[in-house]
């Protein structure tokens, strides 16, 4: 079988939903042999309640726990992964790093955590789908 997802994206909010991305991209990794890379992106959103620079520490903060435990998971089932945190819009960012790193798919979940993080909601979803370079997977 040839190996068409030689490099998997997996954008992770810390929900519940890019969790099961995760375990989902971690299946495909060990069936096509594949390399994970993980992203977690915090957006600079132009609304929200705190001073702009706590928000964003904030935000960083969490993005590194997420991808730490995210690779704790891959490591449990003897995979590792390339992680990168970013700042900036969500879509942009995934599609620099699917060029980046020539991506052949992108494992999303299907709902994200909702205003607080702004991150992996339907919307973002249906960007991804319609202007992506690569596979999309979208995991309920």
């Amino acid at each position: 079988m040839t190996n068409n997802f030689k490099t998997i994206l997996v954008p992770l909010d810390g929900s519940k939903y890019s969790k099961k991305a995760l375990l989902r991209a971690s299946e495909i990794s060990h069936a096509f042999d594949s390399k994970i890379i993980l992203l977690y992106v915090a957006e600079k959103s132009s609304v929200n309640l705190l001073d702009r620079k706590e928000y964003l520490t904030m935000l960083r903060k969490f993005g590194k726990k997420t991808l730490d435990d995210a690779n704790k998971t891959l490591s449990k089932k003897g995979l590792s992964a390339k992680s990168f945190l970013k700042e900036g819009n969500i879509v942009s960012e995934i599609e620099k790093i699917v060029k980046s790193e020539k991506c052949d798919l992108v494992v999303v979940g299907n709902k994200g955590l909702g205003a607080v993080t702004r991150f992996l909601l339907g919307s973002v979803s249906n960007k991804l789908a319609q202007h992506s370079n690569c596979s999309l997977l979208i995991v309920k």
